[in-house]
């Protein structure tokens, strides 16, 4: 996968749980944990503001690029 989440890092270094985090964002905690794996094909613009909102960060703390090993 080429875009990489790095939202429990982000979690972590701010000290709030996968539950508050999706209470914040009004998201299921389960669809939190798609996108803490890895695992998700999409992101809404709006959930990554209001993600962003709560962490108190920016997109590019939540997102990296990697080229893919092929």
């Amino acid at each position: 996968m080429a875009i990489v989440v790095n939202l429990d890092v982000v979690m972590a270094k701010k000290k709030i749980s996968a539950t508050e985090l999706a209470a914040r964002v009004q998201i299921t905690p389960a669809n939190l944990s798609i996108l803490k794996n890895n695992k998700a094909k999409a992101i809404r613009f709006s959930t990554l503001e209001a993600i962003c909102k709560a962490l108190d960060c920016q997109p590019g703390d939540l997102l990296a690029y990697e080229e893919d090993e092929t």
